[in-house]
């Protein structure tokens, strides 16, 4: 039997070595262009030539598959040999009840099984413009920071406008400038994560005088401004704490600086006014990053700023936050249900760029588009997951599952996404569920439905044609 011919994927992030390694594991050999380790060449946010960096945070969030959406993208891709999940899970560190990863670890293993796989080439290079066109089977995967020629290139194809949103990146602080005198180690609610601690989190006390002279500075401090870009809305998941305070100076203490769930052993019985959070950032636990603290502050304002926070008097940064613009494409009217170009389906398109917002989401997209294009590749199509899984609602809704007429923005995975269910009366043991707890019952059965609808559809004939995995 003759070997298939490759199959392109321009981008190594997350979508674009999922999809790779979706790809290589059915036979079908696979070539990853990744620009990113060519001399001169680099993009706004990332900081190494690794392939699956992750540039903002380092968590996937919630790892909880009954009750979270999110977490059941996780159990999803799991299901189906996800590579970024599996080296994820080999890489997490102490996070709560979610997964969060070491950063530079996760982008190592990832590199290192792609290059390891021995139909997997991996090419440094630029695609400046579409892809030649004696490529026939092509997934883009450029994510936000696609390079101008490209993203050009593709505008001019569709004749569409660019659709953009800001996007920002968290501190990091060094762990052992942090007063521990002042802050404390607790997961709110003591909810423990996948690796099982419930102590995962640093957590800074505010008092309400401190509070509020930290959001004058906030407010006052100078900010990174871009003229060109001013028309560009931020996207509401990943808002720059400045931002949410310009909405009004109790916002933050209902955002990431909300003070439930967390008791300061060192004053029990006094509620702090609000709490910032720090995680663990990698596995040696020698950094932490500031947890919802995207930021557009100058840099030199922001370590003046972030040390009016009681236990980070004397922070030092490994990093300060900083700002940088996504770019996506107004998928329902551009893909088809298989994540094709209509205007040219030998392109498909994955991650961030189609309309999906996270880590996760991103890396499901290039899964999903990694199976389409292999299936097709070997002669055995196969529909995308159904739409009462998170990875099928995820395609529906940025190929047309918005509203008509309303404007398509980025998306992460929710609940709302996926048909609804009526919230059960009764559980599995035949006692009646309080009213209160009815809405956690009902997405416990959303999850239930969609992991067995996943399994028929991975299980199918055309879909096992296509996951027949060669091993490495």
């Amino acid at each position: 039997m003759s070997t298939p011919s490759p199959i392109h994927v321009i981008g190594g992030g997350l979508a674009g070595s999922e999809a790779a390694w979706q790809i290589a594991r059915t036979g079908v050999p696979v070539i990853l262009h990744e620009m990113r380790g060519v001399p001169g060449v680099k993009t706004d946010a990332h900081q190494t030539d690794g392939l699956a960096e992750l540039v903002c945070s380092n968590s996937f969030r919630s790892d909880d598959w009954e009750y979270n959406a999110v977490g059941l993208l996780h159990a999803e891709m799991r299901r189906l040999d996800s590579v970024i999940m599996a080296c994820g899970d080999a890489h997490q560190v102490p996070a709560g009840g979610a997964l969060a990863v070491d950063r530079e670890g996760f982008s190592a293993a990832v590199t290192a099984r792609l290059e390891a796989h021995p139909l997997i080439t991996v090419v440094r290079e630029e695609i400046a413009g579409l892809p030649p066109a004696d490529w026939d089977s092509v997934i883009v995967a450029t994510g936000p920071l696609t390079s101008p020629a490209l993203a050009d290139a593709i505008l001019e194809l569709t004749g569409e406008e660019s659709l953009s949103f800001f996007d920002a990146i968290a501190p990091i602080v060094h762990a052992d400038t942090i007063n521990f005198d002042i802050a404390w180690r607790q997961s709110r609610y003591d909810k423990g994560g996948p690796g099982g601690d419930a102590a995962a989190y640093v957590n800074c006390p505010m008092a309400r005088d401190q509070y509020e002279a930290f959001i004058d500075a906030l407010l006052s401090g100078p900010k990174t401004e871009f003229k060109a870009w001013e028309n560009v809305p931020y996207f509401d998941g990943c808002l720059p704490i400045e931002v949410m305070a310009e909405r009004g100076r109790e916002t933050l203490r209902h955002g990431p600086m909300k003070p439930v769930g967390l008791t300061d052993p060192r004053n029990p019985t006094v509620k702090p006014h609000a709490i910032v959070q720090l995680r663990q950032d990698n596995a040696l636990g020698t950094l932490f990053n500031m947890v919802g603290f995207q930021t557009k502050l100058k840099h030199g304002a922001q370590a003046e700023v972030f040390r009016m926070i009681p236990g980070l008097e004397s922070a030092q940064f490994a990093r300060l936050g900083g700002l940088h613009r996504n770019t996506f494409l107004n998928s329902p009217k551009l893909l088809d249900r298989q994540l094709r170009m209509k205007a040219m389906p030998r392109l498909r398109f994955a991650g961030q760029v189609t309309g999906v917002e996270g880590y996760v989401e991103s890396a499901a997209m290039g899964l999903v588009t990694g199976r389409l294009a292999a299936a097709e590749r070997l002669g055995a199509p196969i529909e995308v997951p159904p739409a009462d899984t998170a990875l099928g609602a995820l395609v529906e809704h940025i190929t047309g599952g918005h509203m008509d007429g309303a404007k398509f923005q980025p998306m992460n995975v929710n609940y709302g996404l996926l048909p609804p269910l009526e919230a059960p009366r009764i559980d599995e043991d035949g006692r009646r569920i309080p009213p209160r707890d009815r809405g956690r019952a009902r997405k416990r059965l959303m999850s239930l439905r969609a992991l067995a609808s996943l399994d028929r559809w991975s299980g199918g004939g055309a879909a096992r044609a296509a996951a027949q995995v060669v091993n490495p």
